[in-house]
């Protein structure tokens, strides 16, 4: 009687965990990339600027802040908001930029621990532009609310990619610039 006590413990215990395990976030990974008929090196004049932020959807302006060797951006967004971001890696020669967002309020972008990185590359005469991110989702306790779970939040962060990636390539296939 005992071990089969001890057997029903074991059992609610793994059961509890399990349970417990489906509601805890998981690290989201999405890749974006879109194909802009402009020269690599006039798509990187505009990406490779952190501070020339208007091609990212909803923000209205861009601010470098920080040192030389620890940039800082602060993206105003249409709303007031302000996301803060941190320069990790600049590499003109690669014509990539890594970050990693410090602040944001997650009803503007749905995520928590957001790193990305953002490449330009050759595709014939045109660049390939290649953005990678990974974050967990906006509530990172269990039992998120809907708008906040894994699922709706790399929808979220997926589309404001995305458009953000459209924003770029009309901006510089209609102006040149």
């Amino acid at each position: 009687m005992k071990r089969i006590a001890l057997l029903a413990a074991a059992a609610l215990a793994v059961t509890t965990v399990a349970a417990e395990a489906q509601h805890a976030p998981t690290r989201r990974k999405i890749v974006e990339s879109i194909t802009i008929d402009a020269s690599p090196d006039k798509v990187w004049s505009v990406v490779g600027n952190p501070a020339d932020a208007g091609w990212i959807e909803n923000v209205t302006r861009g601010e470098r802040q920080g040192s030389a060797d620890k940039p800082i951006f602060r993206l105003t967004l249409k709303n007031g908001h302000v996301i803060v971001e941190e320069t990790r890696k600049l590499d003109p020669e690669r014509r990539s930029f890594a970050y990693y967002i410090l602040e944001s309020e997650v009803t503007d972008l749905p995520a928590k621990d957001y790193s990305a990185a953002i490449s330009v590359q050759p595709e014939g005469t045109q660049a390939r532009v290649e953005w990678r991110a990974a974050f967990y989702r906006g509530h990172p306790n269990n039992d998120p609310p809907p708008e906040l779970n894994d699922e709706n939040s790399e929808e979220r962060v997926r589309a404001w990619v995305h458009a953000s990636l459209e924003n770029l390539k009309a901006r510089l296939e209609k102006s040149g610039s």
